[in-house]
């Protein structure tokens, strides 16, 4: 999966697909996601916050 165009993505599939994606393959690490995927990690913060989903660390997941 492309994140590429997370901008234009909605909003709850794009949550869905970032949490999978922090469990199975960045053991929760978002900072890694966002340099593996070259998407700007406060862009996506902001995005998916606007849509009232919150970056938990001690998760290490949006919720």
């Amino acid at each position: 999966m492309n994140l590429s165009n997370f901008a234009a993505m909605d909003p709850v599939m794009l949550m869905s697909i970032v949490n999978m994606k922090l469990r199975d393959d960045f053991n929760g690490n978002l900072d890694e996601l966002a340099k593996t995927y070259d998407i700007d990690k406060d862009s996506l913060i902001t995005k998916l916050a606007s849509a009232g989903f919150d970056w938990l660390d001690e998760a290490k997941q949006f919720r």
